[in-house]
């Protein structure tokens, strides 16, 4: 059954607009009602990267969102899906978030919840998989400590390296993501390790919310990783970065740690569809993907 375009909710109805018709100061005023971090410049970024719905009272304030990023024909990821704290126990993420169903049907689907929102997307046959851990803090540069053997040559990602960071962001990730992965180098500084002329790892930084976030990371091993994110670490030293990582041991997150960057805060990654562990690619089941894009992009 096709859902509804409004809402009746207690003294109140709402009603379904497209989230590229409204202003980003009513979309920041939106995510700051909840406490997210972003800014309006992050919300256009996203509104260019994908698409989404706004849910509108009768005077036309913003009291909702839900955003989807398809990737090719048969994968999306869901984000941004906020409602005002007056409406989260009401049925307007449900509601929302059906307008989404309508639109990614047949698509499998990965999002990651935060602590509120799981049992609504466990309502929706989400299934948990990985835990999501945002560290943050005043980035510091490590002197000591750590693996720092290289095992290649370190430089400066620049465009002629999008193509072979878009094949490597797709064996980390499961899924080919180009038009994100360009959108996302123009906005982003980046690190590459090469052996030769081939890449093995990189790692992107752009500015988000408080500050930077470094995403995506992928690599073949944590020293590998760490070798990609040090050059970023340094380049912020003394402000704040942000990196959303799976791991929770090991050397990698043992260097989130030591960088500045303890753990601040954790969503959980779901799926609907195929499971995180059913996109492996053949033959690149050693690249991994040691940080996302973002907690909405994945």
């Amino acid at each position: 059954m096709k859902p509804s375009g409004s809402l009746k909710i207690d003294a109140f109805s709402m009603r379904i607009g497209d989230i590229d018709g409204v202003e980003l100061d009513r979309l920041h005023a939106l995510s700051l009602s909840v406490g997210w971090p972003h800014r309006a410049e992050d919300w256009q970024f996203l509104r260019e990267s994908g698409h989404g719905f706004v849910a509108l009272d009768e005077i036309g304030r913003v009291l909702g969102s839900a955003m989807w990023f398809a990737h090719g024909a048969d994968f999306a990821t869901v984000g941004m899906v906020i409602t005002s704290p007056r409406l989260q126990t009401l049925g307007a993420g449900q509601w929302l978030m059906k307008q989404v169903f309508e639109r990614v049907v047949g698509r499998d689907l990965r999002l990651n919840a935060t602590r509120a929102a799981r049992r609504l997307y466990l309502s929706l046959d989400f299934q948990p998989e990985k835990t999501v851990y945002q560290c943050q803090g005043i980035a510091r540069a490590q002197t000591t400590g750590g693996s720092t053997v290289t095992r290649g040559d370190i430089r400066a990602l620049d465009a002629r390296d999008i193509p072979s960071v878009i094949e490597l962001d797709a064996m980390g990730f499961g899924v080919r993501r180009a038009a994100l992965i360009e959108k996302l180098f123009a906005h982003s500084a980046g690190y590459g390790l090469f052996k030769g002329d081939t890449l093995n790892a990189f790692a992107l930084c752009r500015p988000f919310g408080r500050g930077h976030v470094v995403g995506p990371v992928v690599a073949e091993s944590d020293a590998d990783a760490m070798a990609v994110v040090r050059p970023h670490v340094a380049d912020h030293s003394g402000s704040f970065l942000r990196v959303d990582t799976h791991m929770d041991n090991g050397e990698f997150a043992a260097f989130l740690a030591h960088s500045g960057m303890p753990v601040f805060d954790t969503v959980l990654t779901m799926s609907m569809g195929k499971r995180l562990t059913d996109f492996a690619v053949d033959g690149a089941a050693t690249s991994v993907t040691y940080a996302l894009a973002s907690q909405t992009l994945g």
